[in-house]
C-alpha cells in the first residue's frame, strides 16, 4: 500500500492525529504521570522509553509502519482543549486473503473512563473498515484488565477465546482475551458533525 497523507478522524469530543515530533513534551509528560496506570498492561518499559531518544524510535517506528502499509498509528486529542488523551493503533495491518489488522490503545490516567477511547475505538473501526477496506480488526487483553474487555464489548467487539501466553507484558507471558469485530458487524456510531 503507498504512503498516504493521514487523515484526521474526528469525533464529537476527540480527533485522531498522526504523531509528530511537536509531540515529544506532551506525549512525555503524559506517560510519565500514567506510567504506574499503564505498566501493568503494556510490554516491559525499557530505561529510554521516557526519554528524547525513546520518542525518536516510537516516531521513527509509526513513520516507517506509516510507509509501508503495515501501522497505522494515532494519537488522541481533545477538541475543546487539543490535550493529548492517549494513543490508538491500527497494527499488523495485512491485506489479500485477510484483509485485517490489530488494534492497540492506551488513555492517560487522568482522562480514564470518561468515554475518551470508545469514541476513538468508534472512529478508528470507521477508519480500518471505510478508508482502509479492512474485513476484521482484532484486540486482545489480559483477563483481570476489566476495563478494557467492557470496553471491547461495548464497542460491539466479539469475545473469540482465550489464547495462553499470548503477549509479554511487563516482563511475563500473559494469557489473553481475544477479541474481534467484522466489517459487516453492528456497531456503535458517533452523531454527525
Amino acid at each position: 500500500m503507498l504512503f498516504k497523507q493521514a487523515p484526521q478522524p474526528r469525533g464529537p469530543f476527540v480527533y485522531l492525529r498522526r504523531v509528530a515530533i511537536a509531540d515529544r513534551e506532551n506525549w512525555l509528560a503524559l506517560r510519565r504521570e500514567s506510567k504506574s496506570f499503564l505498566q501493568p498492561w503494556e510490554p516491559l518499559w525499557d530505561s529510554q522509553v521516557l526519554t528524547r531518544a525513546g520518542f525518536s524510535r516510537f516516531c521513527n517506528y509509526h513513520t516507517s509502519g506509516w510507509k509501508d502499509g503495515h501501522l497505522r498509528g494515532f494519537l488522541i486529542f481533545s477538541n475543546q482543549t487539543d490535550t493529548l488523551l492517549g494513543g490508538i493503533t491500527l497494527s499488523n495491518i495485512r491485506y489479500g486473503a485477510n484483509m485485517s489488522a490489530n488494534l492497540g490503545y492506551w488513555i492517560g490516567k487522568p482522562h480514564a473512563r470518561k468515554g475518551y477511547m470508545q469514541e476513538a475505538i468508534i472512529l478508528i473501526l470507521d477508519y480500518a473498515f471505510i478508508s482502509l477496506g479492512l474485513n476484521r480488526v482484532e484486540a486482545s487483553c489480559m483477563p483481570d484488565n476489566r476495563p478494557s474487555s467492557r470496553l471491547l464489548l461495548k464497542n460491539k467487539f466479539v469475545n473469540e477465546g482465550e489464547a495462553r501466553a499470548y503477549l509479554h507484558i511487563n516482563g511475563v507471558w500473559e494469557d489473553h482475551l481475544l477479541f474481534a469485530i467484522l466489517a459487516c458487524d453492528e456497531r456503535p456510531r458517533l452523531p454527525e458533525l
